[in-house]
């Protein structure tokens, strides 16, 4: 958007040399200070939701970022409409906030939804940077050596969590629903998905993310990430064109296993390097902004090659956690993820429409008792998960079952791209959405079940960098 902006201003100014400037070029240019305005209100409302939802939920003994997810419900389309964004099916004339900024500055109606979808890209972007930064944080506080540990593990737990819901979704929907094929591999496909930044959030407030059974579920869902990009390109190329594409599906699982196994193996070499920046700085920020640089441009290879740039960011945080000044780089990221990371977890809340379990709509009569049978397989498609772990008496099963069963953002992008496609009809669509909502929010306060209310204590020697949720 914004280069798109700059282009723009460039062309009109080469323009004005041979004819007068068209008053519609102008537009953009004036309205950029009224989409600041309107992110600015809204960075306040996310902030001031995201942390009196925090201390609501902490209060009610449950983890802090299940209060952030309703709080962004609760400022959101589902009610209160201050944070909204376009693909909600709202206009600018629905959004709090755009109301505002209309009382204000007496936009017209084109400009008000100009301002309203840069505004809404703003705010994405915000987001997509919070969880960014988040799984570098999770990278960081993860333990490498434990995680190469549990490896096979998680592989076998990412595996079962993707084909045991995928095929019993597809499957159902075909046989109890009759479905058509290529709408019930595309339901089944959405089943797949899991947050790995909602679920390693709540193992951080549990003071269990170094856990074997937290570092079993962060290691498959990272892998069930990957997995979901694959399903997802391959039943979006089925519904484009009706087959497969075999290249991009190869070329997806090549690019994905020598991105994450080379950041692991190359990491040695680059903590070398990177020490040696650090040990040469001597201005403020000598240790975090090299850390961040490297997140960010793995972050961005990522990006590039067609996989989550989530995961590269992931990746940095496994690498730079052997590095000497892991402690410290410890401290000096939470400060910046307290910052952005609330933005994605509120904005998830918002985009939650819980419109969609309303039965007086016909619509959704029909999703409703689709929308109950993929629940069901939602759940026990991951909880399974849970007992395919082999060589590790007394693991908590329950507790890495219940860690894959959250879908979250992932589960939505599938759903998005299945009715932009046109593969899905709107009783399908609501029932993904459906079990999108309730898996996200079911699944904080049934991990901290699963857990109990105990929280682990550091190892021997080592500094805790978990955050201690303290029960109200």
């Amino acid at each position: 958007m914004f280069l798109n902006h700059t282009i723009t201003a460039l062309s009109s100014g080469m323009a004005s040399l041979v004819a007068p400037i068209p008053l519609l070029a102008t537009v953009e240019a004036e309205n950029a200070p009224i989409v600041l305005s309107g992110v600015l209100l809204t960075l306040v409302v996310i902030y001031l939701a995201s942390k009196l939802g925090a201390e609501a939920a902490i209060k009610f003994d449950f983890p802090p970022v299940l209060g952030e997810l309703v709080a962004g419900v609760i400022v959101g389309v589902s009610a209160l409409h201050l944070v909204v964004f376009p693909e909600s099916g709202l206009s600018a004339s629905n959004s709090g906030i755009m109301t505002v900024v209309q009382s204000i500055n007496h936009l017209s109606p084109a400009a008000l939804t100009s301002v309203f979808e840069s505004q809404s890209e703003v705010i994405s972007v915000l987001a997509e940077l919070g969880v960014i930064v988040l799984l570098f944080e999770i990278g960081l506080e993860s333990d490498l050596r434990q995680l190469k540990e549990v490896g096979v593990q998680a592989v076998v737990v990412a595996c079962v969590g993707v084909a045991v819901p995928f095929a019993a979704g597809t499957a159902g929907l075909m046989i109890i629903f009759h479905t058509a094929a290529i709408p019930a591999i595309f339901a089944g496909a959405a089943l797949t998905a899991t947050s790995i930044g909602i679920t390693s959030k709540v193992l951080s407030e549990l003071g269990r993310l170094k856990s074997k059974e937290g570092q079993i579920i962060v290691g498959a869902a990272v892998i069930d990430d990957v997995l979901g990009i694959i399903v997802l390109a391959v039943v979006a190329s089925l519904a484009k064109t009706g087959e497969i594409d075999v290249v991009n599906v190869i070329y997806l699982i090549v690019s994905a296993s020598v991105f994450l196994l080379g950041s692991i193996l190359l990491g040695g070499i680059f903590n070398d390097s990177f020490t040696a920046v650090v040990e040469k700085l001597k201005t403020r920020g000598n240790i975090v902004i090299p850390a961040f640089i490297y997140a960010l441009f793995m972050a961005f290879l990522a990006n590039a090659i067609h996989l989550e740039a989530i995961l590269g960011a992931f990746a940095a945080g496994l690498v730079l956690d052997e590095s000497d000044a892991r402690n410290e780089l410890d401290e000096l990221v939470k400060p910046i993820a307290d910052m952005v990371v609330p933005i994605f977890f509120v904005a998830v809340g918002a985009r939650a429409d819980l419109g969609v379990l309303n039965p007086t709509v016909p619509d959704n009569r029909a999703g409703l008792l689709i929308a109950v049978f993929l629940i069901v397989v939602a759940i026990l498609g991951k909880l399974v998960t849970g007992w395919v772990v082999f060589g590790l008496p007394g693991i908590n099963r329950l507790a890495i079952g219940v860690g894959m069963i959250p879908r979250g953002e992932v589960g939505l992008v599938f759903a998005g791209i299945g009715s932009a496609s046109g593969v899905l009809d709107k009783p399908l669509e609501v029932s993904i959405i459906i079990m999108v909502i309730l898996t996200t929010f079911l699944a904080p306060p049934f991990l901290r079940i699963a857990f109990g209310d105990t929280v682990e204590p550091p190892a021997s020697g080592e500094p805790s960098s978990e955050k201690t949720v303290i029960s109200g």
